[in-house]
């Protein structure tokens, strides 16, 4: 499943993680509460998978989120660091996520 948003196609969301995939990308972590949904959180990796299943922020989506915590990615193979933070900038400037540095 996708959906366009941010100007991107956005694969997700999830609530397996796991349906993430080895390749690079922007990711974004949503709460889904009631039919309301947030994003906690956006950062990019060369692999959006380990990046997410081994986040040092995890405890910050858990408290943030009263309902079910999503995944999603935004894969960029043609774009490498320094165009996926221009990516993640974006979004976190339009979303303001609780976690991460702003």
């Amino acid at each position: 499943m996708s959906f366009q948003r941010w100007g991107h196609t956005v694969e997700g969301a999830w609530a397996d993680e796991n349906k993430l995939e080895s390749r690079s990308g922007v990711y974004v972590i949503w709460c889904k509460s009631g039919d309301n949904w947030k994003v906690l959180d956006v950062g990019e990796s060369h692999d959006v998978k380990n990046r997410v299943l081994t986040h040092d922020r995890k405890s910050c989506w858990k408290k943030n989120c009263s309902g079910v915590i999503y995944y999603s990615a935004i894969y960029t193979p043609n774009l490498q660091q320094e165009g996926r933070k221009k990516v993640e900038q974006a979004i976190r400037a339009a979303e303001k996520p609780p976690c991460g540095e702003q």
